[in-house]
């Protein structure tokens, strides 16, 4: 690796460090504010809505956000989103303080913070491709899912520990300073920018407009044929795989008779899989060609979970070593196909297109939602739940099946090729 590799990804990880600090204390504000919600409201309307609001900004501000992404500096769009993220906390916490908050301004701020995400999530996703190798991209995804992991198995214990001993105010002032890492390296560690893509300017001369770059990346996604493919394939699995996700209490409780130790030690297995899968794909980075790593996983991943919902209620304990095997493919599925994005994707397009993306993927989860309530009404849980298995593995199995698909990474077409990266301030 040339000195000047090693020293941008070092500088990289300084920025990882700081963001993944952050990252846990948001988490522990989720945790807290979805408890507060529960224990006060004790309406599963309120929870619904407020999960809406947690999501919702990210799917409508997404291809707007990516526009931006790409037209500005990186750095400082992260700056600036860190630091809305913890102004909007700490108005909350201030009205916790002052005995001011409800369910609904909890919803509000919850919103708030959604959209600052929606800015610095491109935001980081671009910069991660600017700073690091192209060969180093699927160990920095691992990076990523050990982080989600830790949360998984850190933050529920630490965050119900807080609820009982600290009020509510304290709790998100946490949030409040764990920012300030994330945003103090960001103020002296260069973040490189993109060269600007031939065609990005007007016959005139001036800077398209953000309009005409929305829609250069959707044409962006259109015009690539297997790239299409593999959004609808995600599009299509978060349907059917959120809605199993938002099920898992109920096929705890109605399909295994458990409870909340149970559902628990579900949750637990889960993030400790990521955890290893994380440190098995930073260290090993998957195979040559990345999206056989991504179907393959995805693949298995369907059929454990489908051994899942097929295991009688006396057999739960192995279901538990299943859920184990889940978190760790799925670590592998979700890091990778970051990977896969960023060293395909010219970096001037990336904060559109991968915003893009998330938009598209995200999209149809709340019609994959009432779907499947009445359905497992009528069905049971396990029936939506064996379902969306199968249905996981066959998109696996669909995606390898498909040559375009299959050798994406080795036949990039030449205009939409990455350029050499040139550093800048």
């Amino acid at each position: 690796m040339e000195p000047s590799e090693q020293r941008t990804i070092r500088s990289f990880l300084i920025i990882w460090a700081g963001q993944a600090f952050s990252l846990m204390g948001s988490q522990l504000v989720q945790f807290a504010l979805v408890w507060w919600l529960t224990i006060t409201t004790g309406s599963a309307t309120v929870l619904s809505l407020a999960t809406l609001a947690a999501i919702l900004p990210q799917i409508l501000l997404g291809p707007f956000a990516g526009a931006v992404v790409d037209r500005g500096s990186r750095r400082w769009i992260m700056i600036l989103a860190d630091g809305f993220i913890a102004a909007a906390t700490l108005i909350l916490a201030l009205l916790f303080w002052l005995r001011l908050a409800s369910p609904w301004v909890v919803c509000v701020i919850l919103m708030a913070r959604s959209t600052g995400a929606a800015f610095h999530w491109p935001a980081m996703q671009a910069s991660t491709t600017l700073m690091v190798p192209k060969q180093h991209l699927a160990r920095i995804g691992g990076l990523n899912q050990l982080l989600s992991g830790a949360a998984a198995v850190i933050i529920p214990p630490i965050g119900a520990l807080a609820m009982t001993v600290l009020p509510m105010q304290v709790i998100l002032a946490i949030d409040v300073v764990s920012a300030i890492p994330a945003i103090v390296p960001l103020l002296f560690v260069a973040v490189p920018q993109p060269p600007p893509r031939p065609g990005a300017e007007t016959s005139n001369g001036e800077r398209a407009s953000l309009w005409t770059d929305m829609r250069e990346g959707w044409r962006y996604i259109t015009g690539w044929r297997a790239l299409l493919i593999l959004v609808v394939i995600g599009v299509l699995i978060n349907m059917v795989g959120q809605a199993a996700g938002a099920m898992l209490p109920l096929l705890v409780m109605k399909h295994f008779l458990g409870g909340a130790r149970e559902l628990g030690w579900w949750e637990a297995a889960l993030g400790f899989g990521a955890i290893l899968g994380g440190v098995v794909l930073s260290l090993w980075g998957g195979f040559r060609r990345k999206v056989v790593t991504q179907m393959v996983a995805l693949t298995l991943d369907g059929v454990v979970l489908m051994g899942i919902g097929l295991a009688a209620p006396r057999y739960f304990p192995f279901t538990v070593a299943a859920v184990f095997v889940v978190g760790f493919l799925e670590a592998f599925v979700l890091g990778v196909g970051g990977a896969i994005a960023q060293a395909l994707i010219p970096p001037d397009l990336q904060g559109r297109v991968l915003s893009l993306i998330s938009s598209l993927t995200q999209g149809l989860s709340p019609f994959g939602l009432l779907l499947a309530g009445p359905f497992a009404d009528a069905f049971g849980v396990q029936t939506w739940w064996v379902f969306a298995a199968v249905f996981i593995s066959i998109m696996g199995i669909v995606a390898l099946s498909i040559p375009s698909v299959a050798h994406i990474e080795d036949a990039v077409p030449p205009d939409r090729a990455a350029k050499p990266l040139e550093s800048a301030g």
